[in-house]
């Protein structure tokens, strides 16, 4: 297979990066918010500010001397893969997204974090990577590492199953939207997906899953807990939003420091 990385100076069209601005970084954390990234780069380590363009807002970090590459994507697979495709021409070979979630789940509180071992494909984007036959599922011992991370940091999680939805009302079979109707095929689906074991809902992770097998990356997904779904549509608190970041960003300081402490020893 033909891989097309980028030469050193090239700018990708839309995340404006470069390989020359990524100081080498091999390693990517992916939160959906723009607004996110800085805080979860300064809580790995020394932060610079990169470049912010439409959805993707980027700083480079520091992990055990290592550059760590903080890059936003935006809600939902299209925004997210583009993403993916850019980063990966770039060096890129490790994702981990970070994000936040509504838990389905009745011991999944407020606050907790779930570490994603695969993903319902609820969504668009990876079908054009894969077909629907093929699983969402992350890398096993990266996967296997943030789980580590989170029980030795004592941080309250579950490792689950998610459901990527392409819409955050309809296909989350929320009833709280402008006109309260959800199409017939997503009634009862939130029941169906309970039934199943499913842990909660979220927009990207199956696209992370499919679009980086595609092209031959790392992937993980963690997010912490900010709605309820078992007991109000409603999103938490900014406090309970708080706890979430500060958990999920424990996990992943941990977990990275571990990795590529073990990469110096090699």
């Amino acid at each position: 297979m033909d891989h097309h990385y980028a030469e050193p100076h090239e700018v990708m069209y839309h995340t404006q990066l470069s390989r020359e601005m990524l100081m080498g970084a091999d390693t990517a954390l992916l939160p959906g918010d723009p607004g996110r990234v800085r805080s979860l780069a300064e809580a790995m380590g020394p932060t610079v500010d990169l470049t912010s363009h439409r959805e993707y807002t980027s700083c480079l970090t520091q992990v055990q001397n290592r550059p760590v590459l903080v890059c936003s994507t935006g809600m939902g697979g299209p925004s997210t893969a583009i993403c993916l495709e850019e980063l990966a021409r770039l060096g890129i070979k490790r994702v981990i997204r970070v994000g936040t979630t509504g838990s389905i789940q009745e011991g999944l509180e407020l606050g907790d974090v779930v570490i994603i071992k695969a993903a319902v494909r609820l969504e668009g984007t990876s079908a054009h990577y894969a077909p629907l036959e093929f699983p969402a599922v992350a890398d096993f011992e990266l996967t296997q590492l943030l789980a580590y991370a989170a029980l030795v940091e004592s941080v309250p999680h579950q490792v689950g199953i998610c459901c990527s939805s392409d819409t955050f009302w309809p296909g989350q079979e929320r009833y709280d939207s402008f006109t309260g109707y959800v199409l017939r095929r997503f009634q009862g689906s939130m029941k169906e997906w309970q039934q199943l074991g499913v842990t909660n809902y979220e927009m990207e992770t199956a696209t992370v899953f499919v679009t980086a097998q595609a092209l031959g990356l790392q992937a993980a997904s963690l997010c912490g807990v900010v709605a309820k779904r078992t007991e109000s549509e409603s999103i938490a608190s900014p406090e309970i939003y708080r706890l979430a970041e500060n958990r999920f960003q424990t996990i992943v300081r941990r977990a990275l420091n571990e990795l590529l402490a073990r990469e110096g020893k090699k």
